[in-house]
């Protein structure tokens, strides 16, 4: 039997719309999606995504998109 992930929606996302990131557990391992590409999943060992995550809510990319 398979174990469905259940999504979780980041808080900084906007409404039930599309430019949603959301997390999951699984296996061990934390997926990433994207709620407009939801069939494109990445998959990441959490000690591996810890520096990233902490690089994110420290601020480092904020602004990143903008020209």
């Amino acid at each position: 039997m398979s174990v469905i992930p259940i999504w979780k929606k980041s808080s900084f996302s906007e409404g039930e719309g599309a430019n949603c990131v959301e997390l999951a557990r699984h296996g061990g391992h934390i997926l990433i999606r994207e709620s407009d590409a939801p069939h494109v999943i990445l998959t990441a060992a959490p000690a591996r995504l810890a520096p990233f995550l902490a690089a994110v809510k420290a601020g480092w990319f904020d602004g990143l998109g903008q020209d």
